[in-house]
């Protein structure tokens, strides 16, 4: 029997339009990191992020990961200090937090947009105060699967306590709250330019700042903190962060379809929503007229009871016919690297981890592979 062509839940898609940024490179022979595609992006991204009265900077780097990582070191995060991330997210994530000896502490979701529960959070941080002395060093929020988080209600706790937030926007290059884009809310943000995003310069990532002082220090920063001198001179430890010049020129290419991108995810929502209409699936949907998701996954709730069928349903009659679909991010105090570290919630990531689904959502998804999709799924809820 011939096997099924695999429908991916979320993978790269190359307009062409690439081409000439990395053909340039080649033919100038700058390979090496830095170099015009890099300051090109850069500009790029700087343009499409900024408005009227939000000036924006950015910083291309090898990973999201990476960024994050340096926007905590800037923050001067130190061994033994605390830093609030949200339970329900990447584990890149929360990661960086223990690259530098520090220790996180999770908060959960709330039930709108799955996201960090303003709640929540200033329960943590009141009890991190009295428990520890002092207060968390960061907040990380996710806009998870491209959804923006509560951002007014998050700001209004974070600037009451006087802590930075990190904005975790890697999955939502394109939303935007309130009319701003995702990634310019926080002291910092974060992209991720990863293979399945909603973009990508097949891995690298970017961080993102109103403060060009924090722009210029990641800078120097990702590029081993070689001190102006004739010599190699080093004052400051530093990390080889830098994003190169051909990696840089998919994303100029990639920068002139995202629009198309983003709008072909949203159609895609759009259309899955349609086809599943009134059957229990709950989707995770824009609260109301200041959110603008990307929808970078469309990601689904199936409760048994509303159902008649489980997520592992669902997703393994989607596997058998060579359909990728995936649970979403399990919470990281569930993960047992973090087992120890303290935890702030009211159940709601356990409950979406355990019913919840990503479909297939790539903006390369032909209407003939969607259509074939929606009708696997109707089979087993019984349409």
């Amino acid at each position: 029997m011939k096997k099924k062509t695999k429908i991916w839940l979320s993978s790269p898609h190359m307009s062409g339009k690439e081409l000439p940024y990395i053909h340039e490179a080649f033919e100038t022979n700058w390979v090496a990191p830095l170099g015009a595609n890099v300051d090109g992006f850069e500009h790029d991204l700087t343009k499409y992020l900024a408005n009227s009265h939000n000036k924006i900077s950015v910083a291309a780097l090898s990973a999201g990961t990476a960024a994050l990582h340096l926007a905590m070191i800037m923050l001067k995060v130190d061994a033994g200090d605390e830093v609030i991330c949200q339970s329900m997210t990447f584990s890149a994530s929360a990661n960086p937090i223990s690259y530098l000896g520090a220790n996180p502490v999770f908060v959960d979701s709330e039930s709108e947009t799955w996201n960090i529960c303003p709640l929540e959070l200033e329960r943590a941080i009141k009890d991190r105060i009295r428990v520890t002395g002092k207060k968390p060093k960061a907040i990380i929020a996710v806009h998870l699967y491209g959804m923006p988080y509560k951002v007014d209600e998050v700001m209004v706790i974070a600037n009451k306590y006087d802590i930075p937030v990190i904005e975790d926007a890697a999955e939502a290059l394109g939303s935007r709250y309130n009319g701003e884009t995702c990634g310019t809310f926080g002291v910092m943000g974060v992209l991720s330019f990863n293979g399945n995003k909603i973009i990508t310069t097949s891995g690298g990532g970017a961080l993102v700042s109103k403060s060009e002082e924090f722009i210029k220090q990641a800078r120097f920063l990702s590029t081993q903190a070689r001190d102006n001198a004739p010599h190699y001179e080093h004052s400051q430890i530093g990390y080889n962060y830098r994003m190169s010049n051909i990696v840089a020129g998919i994303g100029r290419g990639q920068m002139l379809v995202l629009n198309d991108r983003v709008a072909r995810r949203r159609e895609i929502n759009s259309i899955y929503r349609k086809a599943i209409n009134g059957t229990g699936v709950e989707f995770l949907s824009e609260p109301n007229e200041k959110y603008f998701s990307n929808h970078w996954l469309t990601v689904v709730q199936i409760d048994p009871e509303k159902c008649g069928v489980t997520r592992e349903d669902i997703r393994q009659a989607l596997q058998e016919e060579n359909i990728e679909s995936r649970p979403l991010w399990k919470p990281m105090h569930m993960q047992p690297v973090f087992a120890d570290c303290p935890f702030y919630g009211n159940g709601t990531s356990e409950r979406l981890f355990k019913n919840g689904l990503c479909l297939p959502s790539g903006s390369n998804m032909s209407d003939e592979q969607l259509q074939y999709v929606i009708e696997k799924i109707g089979v087993v809820l019984g349409l």
